[in-house]
């Protein structure tokens, strides 16, 4: 049984779906390779201890995955509303897209006491890859019933 098509003006599903894969991606890689936040809070702190900068990249990790999930869960959200045709599914896009490109721009300006940036700026520029998803998903909605 094929799903009933939802409303014109949702937005666009395989759009949602590659959003939501980029965020997964993005929350991941630090995970994976921990060394891109460790290197960035050695070269602002260089005084610090090895279990100091430990626990600053944990607590970026933390943070990171937090923010992750919730991007995830927000992806997933609009994705079934608008699969299911709720009228809400394109409002709860743009709120979504707002906050996502409110945390990216955090990401990249907020300086912590270094004077530096507090994120490494190669996580805190993969963080607009989503936000460009979320845009082009609002903007080139689903035009077929």
């Amino acid at each position: 049984m094929t799903p009933k098509p939802g409303p014109r003006n949702q937005p666009s599903p395989a759009l949602l779906c590659t959003g939501a894969g980029l965020t997964g991606l993005i929350t991941l890689l630090p995970l994976i390779d921990q060394g891109i936040l460790a290197d960035h809070i050695k070269a602002g702190y260089p005084a610090y201890e090895p279990g100091a900068i430990s626990a600053a990249v944990t607590a970026y990790l933390v943070i990171l995955s937090a923010v992750g999930g919730l991007g995830i869960l927000g992806w997933l959200s609009v994705a079934w509303a608008a699969r299911v045709g709720k009228r809400w599914a394109h409002p709860l896009a743009i709120g979504l897209l707002a906050a996502a490109v409110c945390f990216a721009i955090a990401a990249l300006t907020v300086r912590d006491t270094s004077g530096d940036v507090g994120l490494a700026p190669l996580l805190g520029w993969l963080q607009v890859l989503p936000c460009a998803a979320g845009l082009a998903a609002i903007v080139l909605r689903r035009s077929t019933r």
